[in-house]
């Protein structure tokens, strides 16, 4: 599962590009820090993209992430 991020938090943080220039419709990857948290992220066609498992083990992390893991499998 994925969780979009487009205009959520009112400021455009820092990204780092792992595949050079984006180009309309192509693939590519990063990091991103929101908040704090340090994130990867997937974009297609312009649309960014993050883990879910990776967003809410990072702002419950007092939960253990197969907690979240086998949470998300039952949804």
């Amino acid at each position: 599962m994925f969780l979009t991020c487009e205009g959520t938090f009112g400021i455009v943080p820092a990204t780092m590009d792992y595949n050079g220039e984006a180009r309309p419709g192509d693939f590519h990857a990063g990091y991103q820090e929101i908040e704090g948290i340090n994130l990867g992220y997937l974009q297609i066609n312009g649309t960014q993209m993050f883990a879910l498992a990776q967003v809410l083990s990072d702002l419950f992390k007092d939960i253990p992430r197969t907690t979240i893991s086998k949470k998300m499998e039952t949804l």
